[in-house]
């Protein structure tokens, strides 16, 4: 299977391309460029793609980097903002793993011919009650990250495979 892997350049996401690539899977990872201009710094910047450029053993075939500034202006920051105008607590990362990290970047990987995407996030992919695939809590409680994919559309979560660790033994779709 031909997999995309997001890349924060933390060591989740390198994990799961490492596992994904021993597993005989052909991986690609990607890092997602979302600041832009003089202050690049924070979640997915340059200094991540430097950090992860860096480490003396790639764990994917391939590492790119895409740009996606203005949608991450226009879909993280500016609503942040204005959530603060009006009074309300918003969360950026939620927004940005609804609308680039797996929208844009899932449109981008089935562009390019992708058979999934695949994350550092603990959680794991299930088949609910109803045979609909879901997103469930990582099988380590301490470790679970589902609230942060929850969002991700029924009908797209067979696409994205999920980290596997030691020591959350889930399997992926």
């Amino acid at each position: 299977m031909k997999v995309l892997v997001a890349m924060s350049g933390g060591v989740d996401s390198s994990v799961a391309a490492a596992e994904l690539r021993r597993d005989g899977h052909d991986v690609v990872g990607v890092t997602l460029r979302l600041w832009g201009g003089e202050s690049d710094t924070g979640c997915c910047s340059v200094s991540d793609v430097d950090e992860r450029d860096a480490s003396p053993n790639s764990c994917a075939s391939t590492i790119w980097c895409s740009t996606f500034a203005e949608d991450f202006d226009n879909h993280v920051v500016d609503p942040y903002v204005h959530a603060h105008q009006v009074g309300t607590t918003p969360n950026p990362c939620i927004e940005c793993n609804r609308h680039l990290k797996f929208d844009r970047l899932s449109r981008r990987a089935e562009l390019l011919g992708f058979d999934a995407v695949a994350t550092g996030h603990h959680a794991q992919v299930e088949r609910g009650p109803n045979g609909v695939w879901r997103v469930a809590r990582g099988a380590d409680a301490a470790k679970d990250q589902s609230y942060v994919v929850h969002m991700l559309d029924p009908g797209a979560v067979v696409a994205h495979v999920v980290s596997r660790r030691a020591s959350d033994q889930s399997r992926s779709a």
